[in-house]
């Protein structure tokens, strides 16, 4: 649950990748990635703040 962000992130620079490698034409696999890139940083952020520990 703690990593749920970077996960997230990292599947956003995933789908990334993968229309950078052309499999992709549209501009909704950018619109996808972006929106998982800024939940996963929303969600990395919210997520640590709950979880810190002093």
């Amino acid at each position: 649950m703690r990593y749920l962000g970077l996960v997230l992130i990292l599947l956003g620079v995933i789908v990334l990748g993968v229309y950078y490698m052309g499999a992709f034409t549209s501009n909704g696999a950018l619109l996808f990635a972006a929106i998982l890139m800024v939940a996963g940083l929303i969600g990395h952020i919210v997520v640590n703040k709950l979880f810190q520990e002093d």
